[in-house]
């Protein structure tokens, strides 16, 4: 089974999913590991592992130490083509259908397939918009793409609609690496109504409330990252797993 089609059977079974999104240059090998064991006790589902920029994480290492320490799924968020690595269980192929950027929209892929064949990954799928958050982001800014007002669902709807239709496994509604303020519920709700695959909400997810109103208004994987990179904050993944679970 793949794992697109495990995650698909876990669905099926509980409400959603919940994600930790981590930047290889935001943790240092000792706290990556103390991480890793409190994500895998709290109740997260997975992880997604990379960054706009990979200045001095070792993006395998990261990996490899996900993979000895937790039974979890790890999965490459790849912020640039260096970011591809035959130790992840599958790759998000990421298209950014909200810009008009062709680099991101195929130009970089054409380039990344043949190793991503070459290192047996999964490659997921994935229709990738950039919602306004209320700042200029970072993945905005790398990627040379306009967001998506966040006044407009029925764009994105439109959008995500030509996802599914292209034959993406699933769409990804993104504030951006700390966004200001997360996708609003509306357009949540308003893209999950509309189509059939799965919805994954990511940026700016700062509460467990939150998180779980995402859930609500229809979200299937609620991704969550620069909050947990204060280690101030760790204490509360078990809330945030709750939520998204249901389980408060």
């Amino acid at each position: 089974m793949s794992l697109f089609s495990s995650l698909l059977s876990k669905l099926s079974e509980q409400r959603a999913l919940y994600f930790i999104l981590l930047d290889p240059d935001r943790f240092h090998d000792t706290d990556l590991e103390e991480f890793a064991n409190k994500c895998s006790s709290a109740g997260v589902d997975g992880f997604l592992v990379g960054g706009s920029l990979m200045v001095s994480g070792d993006f395998d290492s990261a990996i490899k130490t996900l993979k000895n320490l937790t039974h979890l799924p790890v999965i490459i968020f790849p912020g640039a083509l260096s970011q591809i690595s035959p130790f992840a269980d599958a790759i998000l192929f990421l298209s950014i259908i909200s810009g008009r950027n062709p680099e991101h929209l195929i130009g970089k892929h054409v380039i990344a397939a043949p190793v991503i064949k070459k290192h047996n990954l999964e490659a997921i799928s994935t229709g990738y918009m950039l919602i306004e958050s209320g700042r200029r982001t970072t993945a905005e800014y790398m990627s040379g793409s306009a967001p998506i007002p966040r006044h407009k669902p029925e764009i994105a709807v439109a959008t995500a609609l030509a996802a599914e239709f292209l034959g993406m496994k699933v769409v990804y509604l993104e504030g951006g690496s700390g966004a200001d303020n997360p996708v609003p519920f509306e357009m949540v709700k308003a893209v999950s109504d509309n189509i059939s695959i799965p919805v994954i909400v990511g940026g700016g997810i700062r509460t467990p409330e939150t998180a779980g109103k995402m859930v609500d208004s229809g979200a299937k994987i609620v991704v969550t990252g620069n909050y947990f990179e204060d280690k101030t904050n760790w204490g509360k993944l078990v809330e945030f797993a709750d939520a998204v679970k249901g389980r408060v």
